[in-house]
C-alpha cells in the first residue's frame, strides 16, 4: 500500500493490480511495548518515539489517542512529510530532512537497524526505541490499545477510558466491522483492478455506512455514552471522506455531508479537543493526489471541498453522552505539534 501503510512503492508508481481486487499486506511487526516488558520492551517514559504522518489515517489514530491520554511527556512524536518515495517515508519537514531525535532522514533506517533487508512496507505509525534506533512495532491496531492499557502509569489526570474492560467485546466487534468495510473498504474501492472488485467493495462500503448512519441516529457515540477506541478508528476515515475518498477513490454514491447522522457525528468529534486539532487537510490531500499517480497522473491537487462546514453546529448534544466520560478534555496541543492554521478549516468572515 501507499498512503495508509507507508508502502515502499515509488511515488508515481503503481497501486492498482489490473484484473484483481486490492489485498492489504497485514504482516506487521507484532512486538509490544508493555508494562511488564514481556517482549523485551518495557514502558519507559522518554525511551520511545512515535513516528507518524498527518496524511495517514492509521497514524492519525495513534496521534489522537496519544493526545487524548496525555502521553506527550512519555512518548515523543516525530512527523514525516505527506509524500514518500519507493524507499520510505521521510523526515522532510524537519531541518535538514533529519529527525532531530533519531538522527535519521528516512523511517526505513529504523526498520533496517532492527531487521536488515526488511522487505515489507516501511509503514507509519511506528514506534522506535531511541537508544538503539530500532523500530519496535508498526502494529497500528494493537498500538493504540496498548496506549490505553499498558501506558496507564503515564496517562494525564482526567484521561478518558478509551478501551474500558466492560465494553471491550462490543468495541472490538464494531471496530472490526468498521475496519473491514470502511477503513479498508475505501482502499478496496480506490485500488480495485477490475470493475467487479470495485463494485463489490463499493456496495460493502455504503452498506456499512448506511448501517452506521442508522446506529448513530439514536446514539452520540458508537459504543457506550462516551468516546472510545471505536470512535477514533471511524473518525480518521470519515474526516478524509469528502476531501479524498469520494472523488479520488471513487467512493461517490454520496458525500459524507449527505448522511445526516454520520456528518453530525464527524463534526461532533472534529470539534472535540484531541480530534480536529490533529487533522491537516493540506497534507492529507497532498499525499493522496501526489503519491497515487496511476490514479491521478496529473498530480493536480484539488482546491476543494470547502472545509468551513466542519466548524458548523452539529446538534449532537441532544443525544446525551459525555465525550470524556468521567475524564476531562486534553489541553491544547503543544505549539511544536500544532497543525498550521492555514491547513485547518476556517470560518468564513462575514461580509463587510
Amino acid at each position: 500500500m501507499a498512503e495508509n501503510r507507508g508502502s515502499n512503492k515509488k511515488t508515481g508508481g503503481t497501486y492498482v493490480e489490473p484484473g484483481s481486487g486490492f489485498t492489504r499486506d497485514t504482516r506487521y511487526i507484532d512486538t509490544r511495548i508493555t508494562a511488564d516488558g514481556r517482549d523485551g520492551y518495557p514502558v519507559e517514559p522518554g525511551r520511545y518515539r512515535l513516528v507518524a504522518a498527518r496524511a495517514c489515517p492509521w497514524a492519525n489514530r495513534a496521534v489522537i489517542v496519544r493526545r487524548l491520554l496525555g502521553l506527550e511527556d512519555a512518548l515523543s512524536l516525530g512527523l514525516c512529510g505527506p509524500t514518500h518515495d519507493e524507499r520510505s517515508w521521510t523526515f522532510d519537514l524537519d531541518p535538514g530532512g533529519v529527525d532531530p531525535v533519531l538522527g535519521i532522514p528516512r523511517l526505513q533506517d529504523a526498520y533496517f537497524a532492527r531487521f536488515p533487508g526488511y522487505d515489507r512496507g516501511i509503514t507509519v505509525p511506528a514506534i522506535v526505541d531511541v537508544p538503539t534506533g530500532e523500530v519496535v512495532t508498526n502494529d497500528y491496531a494493537q498500538m493504540t490499545l496498548d496506549f490505553s492499557t499498558e501506558w496507564t502509569q503515564y496517562h494525564r489526570d482526567g484521561a478518558p477510558e478509551l478501551y474500558p474492560e466492560r465494553l471491550r467485546d462490543e468495541i472490538d466487534e464494531v471496530a472490526d466491522a468498521v475496519y473491514r468495510d470502511v477503513n479498508n473498504g475505501v482502499y478496496r474501492c480506490g485500488f480495485a483492478g477490475s470493475q467487479a472488485s470495485y463494485d463489490q467493495s463499493f456496495d460493502r462500503l455504503f452498506a456499512r455506512l448506511d448501517q452506521l448512519e442508522e446506529r448513530l441516529g439514536t446514539r452520540r457515540y458508537l459504543v457506550g455514552d462516551s468516546i472510545t477506541e471505536a470512535d477514533v478508528r471511524l473518525f480518521t476515515t470519515l474526516v478524509r471522506f469528502d476531501p479524498v475518498y469520494h472523488g479520488h477513490f471513487k467512493c461517490n454514491r454520496n458525500p459524507l455531508t449527505a448522511f445526516p447522522a454520520l456528518w453530525g457525528y464527524a463534526r461532533d468529534l472534529f470539534q472535540t479537543p484531541g480530534f480536529g486539532d490533529t487533522v491537516d487537510f493540506v497534507q492529507i490531500k497532498q499525499h493522496y493526489y501526489l503519491v497515487h499517480t496511476d490514479i491521478n497522473p496529473s498530480r493536480i491537487v484539488p482546491r476543494g471541498p470547502d472545509l468551513s462546514n466542519w466548524l458548523s453546529p452539529h446538534g449532537r448534544e441532544v443525544l446525551g453522552g459525555r465525550p470524556f466520560g468521567d475524564g476531562t478534555p486534553p489541553p491544547p496541543p503543544r505549539v511544536a505539534e500544532s497543525v498550521p492554521p492555514d491547513h485547518a478549516p476556517r470560518r468564513h468572515s462575514p461580509n463587510p
